[in-house]
C-alpha cells in the first residue's frame, strides 16, 4: 500500500496535557487540506507497513471497541471524546506516561476502511518570538514544550483499527505503572491482546542463535559461526520474503542436534517454534544485507551478502598462528569515503 493510496475523511484533535489537569476536548473536526492530509497519511501509512506494530484483537469487554463500534458519521466527535477522555483519565493517574494531543482519524485506503488513533506525545524544542517595546521589534528565543513529532518521526504510540474485522496494529512503548513497566496502551487503555511484531519475532531468533553460538563455541569461532548465520537468514528472506524457523533452525544447526534442540525449547517459550516470520519493511531485513567485522586492531570491514561467499571477491584465512587474514580479491577501484 502506498501513502497516496490513503484518503483521510475526518480528523480531530484533543489536548490530553495532564499537567494542567483536565482534557481539553474538541467539539469540532479539523480541516485538513491536502499540507495537514499529508501529515497525517504520512503517520498512518508508516504504521501499515511497519514491522514494529503488533497485531491484535479487541478483548469482549473492551470499552475503545465498543466506542469504535458506535462511532459513524453522527457520532464520530462524541465518541473521539469518549476515547479521548478514557485516555486522559490513564494518563492523568499514571505520571510516566508522557501528555500528548490524541488525533482521531477516520480514513479509507482502497477497499478498506478504518480509525487511527494517533497518541502524539509532545518534546521540547525551540523558536523564536517578537515583542515590540518602544525601541521597536525585539526577537528572543523561548522554549515550546508541546511540539508534535514531525511527518517522518516515529509515534511510540499508536492504533490502526480495521473496520472490516475490528483487528488493530498497534505500536506502543512501556511506562511505569504503580512501580511496574506496562504497556499501558494494549492493556489499559485498548484492551486487546495480541501477537509479538515481526521485527521483535526476527529479533529473538537472532539473540537465541548468538546465545546458543556464544555457549557452545570457541571465541575464535563465533564470528564465523554468526557470519554463516546472517548468510543464512538473509537467503532466506532473500529467496523466500519471510523465515520458516524450523527450517532455518535445520540450516544453522544441521550437524548439531542438541544445539538444535536448545534453540527449539528456546523458541517453543515464544510460541515461535513453528512461525514463519515475514517482516514487511526493508528497514527490517536491512541489517542482514551486509557483514560488518570489526578486527581486534579496530579495523572495519563491510562485505555485501552477495560477495560473502564469493571466493574470488573476498576470502578469510586462518594462518598457523591461529590469526586471521582476510583476502579481498579483484578490486577494480577504492574510493575513499
Amino acid at each position: 500500500m502506498e501513502k497516496e493510496d490513503i484518503r483521510v475523511t475526518h480528523v480531530i484533535v484533543h489536548i490530553l496535557d495532564s499537567t494542567v489537569g483536565t482534557a481539553v476536548l474538541s467539539n469540532s473536526l479539523v480541516e485538513h487540506g491536502s499540507d495537514f492530509a499529508d501529515f497525517v497519511k504520512s503517520h498512518i501509512h508508516r504504521i501499515l507497513t511497519s514491522d514494529e506494530v503488533k497485531k491484535c484483537q479487541f478483548d469482549q469487554d473492551s470499552q475503545v471497541y465498543q466506542m469504535i463500534g458506535q462511532m459513524d458519521g453522527d457520532t464520530f466527535i462524541l465518541k473521539s471524546q469518549e476515547i479521548a477522555q478514557r485516555l486522559f483519565d490513564i494518563m492523568y493517574s499514571n505520571i510516566d506516561i508522557p501528555s500528548a494531543d490524541l488525533m482521531v482519524v477516520r480514513f479509507d485506503a482502497g477497499q478498506k476502511a478504518g480509525i487511527a488513533l494517533l497518541k502524539m506525545n509532545y518534546k521540547s524544542s525551540y523558536t523564536h518570538m517578537t515583542s515590540y517595546g518602544e525601541e521597536g521589534n525585539c526577537n528572543t528565543i523561548i522554549r515550546q514544550n508541546a511540539i508534535l513529532p514531525g511527518e517522518n518521526q516515529k509515534l511510540a504510540e499508536a492504533a490502526v483499527v480495521d473496520f472490516d474485522d475490528y483487528s488493530l496494529l498497534v505500536l506502543e512503548k512501556k511506562y511505569e505503572i504503580n512501580g511496574v513497566k506496562t504497556n499501558y496502551f494494549t492493556q489499559m487503555f485498548l484492551q486487546c491482546h495480541g501477537q509479538m511484531s515481526p521485527k521483535t519475532e526476527l529479533s529473538i531468533v537472532t539473540k537465541a542463535v548468538e546465545q546458543i553460538q556464544k555457549s557452545y563455541y570457541e571465541p575464535s569461532k563465533q564470528w564465523e559461526a554468526q557470519m554463516e548465520t546472517k548468510s543464512i537468514i538473509n537467503e532466506e528472506l532473500s529467496q523466500e520474503g519471510s523465515i520458516d524457523i524450523p527450517k532455518v533452525a535445520e540450516k544453522i544447526f544441521r550437524d548439531q542436534p542438541e544445539l538444535k534442540q536448545e534453540f527449539t525449547e528456546k523458541m517453543e517459550k515464544y510460541n515461535l517454534s513453528e512461525k514463519r516470520v515475514a517482516p514487511q519493511n526493508p528497514a527490517t531485513t536491512r541489517r542482514y544485507e551486509k557483514q560488518c567485522l570489526v578486527t581486534d586492531t579496530g579495523i572495519e570491514i563491510k562485505i555485501p551478502m552477495e560477495e560473502y561467499k564469493n571466493k574470488d571477491s573476498v576470502e578469510f584465512i586462518t594462518n598457523a598462528d591461529g590469526s586471521i587474514s582476510v583476502l579481498i580479491k579483484n578490486i577494480g577501484h577504492i574510493v575513499s569515503k
